[in-house]
């Protein structure tokens, strides 16, 4: 069952994708706390279709989130995300294992954090005081709620990002508490014409670093869990501690002939 929403964006899903060898995450040193990631420069768009063609992620490095609270009473599912960038825009895929899909919202900027959901926190500039950054909290249904957040000031729920392209799939029956589900796919393209007056330049230059968390609330009350990308050390299920937020590196463009 497929879902397609228009947010000035659109939405849809799948749920293979051909395996990129996996390769080590490596660890910031202790100044710089979190986890790092290079995210591969793209040639040609990725195509936001629910469709993850062989090839098209492949490069990207798979990120596996951690639930980090083992005393959470909902199921611990298994969460895949993997990034990737080009001249306009941010490509985020997650791929959720899911015995039970669950998302009712329907409208944008539905408390979707209370349902199935992924969700991303992207600040571009960490050295800004007080930190800044904007999240996306998106449900299997493809229902988004974003938001910007300065980090102590203020939460505004008013904030919409332009030209988001959102698209889910489930592999399963959507609601349906009795069945057995296999899980669902989240694709999204953030464009970088978002930051501006946050950072610049935009989009990035290679080499520039900012920083994410990632995160899956899955399941719905009393039985939740949440898994994350970089440990925020919360005493309880917290993802939203920027100087906890892992860091993005975007890599330099490909080289010719390097399969592109």
């Amino acid at each position: 069952m497929a879902r397609r929403h228009i947010l000035p964006a659109c939405c849809v899903l799948v749920l293979s994708c051909a395996a990129a060898p996996p390769k080590p995450k490596a660890k910031m040193d202790a100044r710089r706390p979190g986890e790092m990631c290079q995210v591969r420069r793209v040639v040609k768009p990725v195509a936001v279709d629910g469709v993850l063609a062989p090839g098209e992620w492949d490069h990207a490095v798979p990120l596996v989130l951690t639930h980090w609270w083992p005393k959470q009473t909902g199921v611990k599912q298994k969460t895949t995300v993997r990034l990737l960038w080009d001249d306009e825009a941010l490509y985020v895929c997650y791929q959720c294992e899911d015995v039970d899909i669950t998302a009712v919202l329907e409208n944008r900027d539905d408390p979707t954090y209370n349902e199935d959901c992924c969700e991303i926190f992207i600040m571009p500039n960490p050295t800004r005081k007080p930190t800044a950054y904007i999240g996306l909290e998106m449900s299997a249904r493809g229902v988004l709620f974003d938001y910007f957040c300065s980090s102590g000031v203020a939460l505004l729920k008013r904030f919409d990002l332009q030209d988001c392209a959102l698209m889910t799939k489930i592999d399963g029956t959507l609601n349906a508490r009795g069945d057995r589900d296999k899980g669902w796919v989240l694709e999204v393209r953030i464009p970088f014409a978002n930051f501006d007056g946050l950072t610049r330049p935009t989009p990035p230059a290679p080499g520039a670093e900012w920083r994410v968390q990632l995160c899956r609330w899955d399941g719905v009350a009393p039985d939740r869990a949440l898994s994350l990308w970089t440990n925020s050390e919360a005493k309880t299920p917290n993802p939203h501690r920027p100087d906890r937020f892992g860091w993005l590196v975007f890599a330099a463009p490909p080289r010719i002939g390097d399969g592109e």
